[in-house]
């Protein structure tokens, strides 16, 4: 194999964001329910042409040409090489893009080691099933990088899909996919809405006080979790959504409990904001901070909200059900 292109979606997380770190669910248990969206990182892998120096060459924010993996800045792709057993023998052309910002709370981290580590496995004559995929970006995301992660982004941009994901207690996952029958689904998603608020932050940093705090917020992380089941019974229903923005509201309300980095009088004057001007509930995406605000948004209020919440950006976007894939394997 000589050229790759993959590429993995983003997500959104719903509920039970916090109850998948392991330093909770191995000894309580956690459950999420979240899903992919067709909005993609995708990766460029091939073998540098040993006419060529210096011997590899990375490309994201920065273009980085060194003559040893062990002198690659980019923390994931230098320890990925290294993971899967690469070596100076062969140099390699490494080229990232991405359809969102990075560090916003889409799992963008996550979809770039599930899409390296992919496309990386298919050069070398590989590829990897979704199970073994999700748990290689674990691997290198929690213990290469050491990174204070959860194990539920890895999940939702190897797999793809709706899913109900099931923790522990113990290192145990059951991931089952959460089947909505096409009118409900086109419900829901016609009810939610996608701001950017704009910068970027370190999830890790604020995981980190998250994890710190996990002695003092056991209940709030349990009502976390509960959540999940109530939101499962509402999309199983027939009846009207509503109650899932309200589901929305009171687990942001628990969430911004779990660090004071989670939120900020910006991002609490924005949400407050959007909920005057018609949306039932939302949460900020991912450890918090800043990034992509999520809202439950009646279809008749949405034109009023978009212009409310001017100039932050409304991203569009669809579910997606094919989780990381191959796009191009040039032989």
């Amino acid at each position: 194999m000589s050229f790759v292109v993959t590429k993995a979606p983003y997500r959104i997380s719903f509920f039970g964001g916090g109850t998948d770190y392991p330093d909770w669910y191995r000894a309580e248990g956690g459950q999420v329910l979240s899903t992919a969206i067709d909005r993609y990182c995708y990766v460029t892998c091939r073998y540098f042409p040993e006419f060529f120096r210096p011997q590899h060459r990375i490309v994201w924010s920065i273009a980085e040409s060194v003559n040893s993996i062990t002198e690659i800045r980019h923390p994931a792709v230098r320890e990925a090489l290294m993971m899967l057993g690469f070596d100076d023998s062969r140099g390699l052309d490494v080229n990232y893009h991405g359809d969102l910002p990075a560090r916003t709370g889409m799992a963008s981290s996550s979809a770039f080691a599930a899409a390296l580590i992919q496309a990386l496995t298919v050069l070398k004559g590989g590829e990897l099933s979704h199970t073994d995929l999700y748990r290689s970006a674990t691997v290198l995301e929690q213990e290469y990088l050491g990174e204070n992660v959860g194990s539920q982004d890895q999940i939702a941009v190897s797999c793809g899909g709706m899913n109900h994901i099931r923790f522990g207690p113990g290192d145990d996952i059951e991931i089952t996919p959460f089947e909505l029958d096409g009118r409900r689904k086109q419900a829901l998603k016609d009810h939610l809405m996608l701001f950017f608020l704009g910068r970027t932050r370190l999830a890790s940093d604020i995981a980190g006080e998250v994890i710190a705090n996990i002695g003092h917020r056991k209940s709030e992380l349990r009502q976390i979790g509960n959540h999940v089941d109530v939101a499962t019974e509402i999309l199983k229903g027939s009846g009207d959504l509503t109650d899932f923005g309200k589901l929305l509201h009171e687990t942001w309300q628990l969430k911004r409990q779990l660090g004071n980095s989670v939120s900020n009088d910006t991002v609490d004057q924005i949400y407050d904001h959007a909920r005057n001007h018609g949306a039932i509930g939302g949460k900020l995406l991912g450890a918090g901070g800043t990034g992509f605000m999520l809202f439950f948004v009646p279809p008749e209020s949405q034109d009023a909200l978009k212009d409310a919440m001017a100039p932050h950006l409304l991203a569009d976007f669809d579910f997606e059900d094919q989780g990381c894939q191959v796009i191009t394997d040039d032989k």
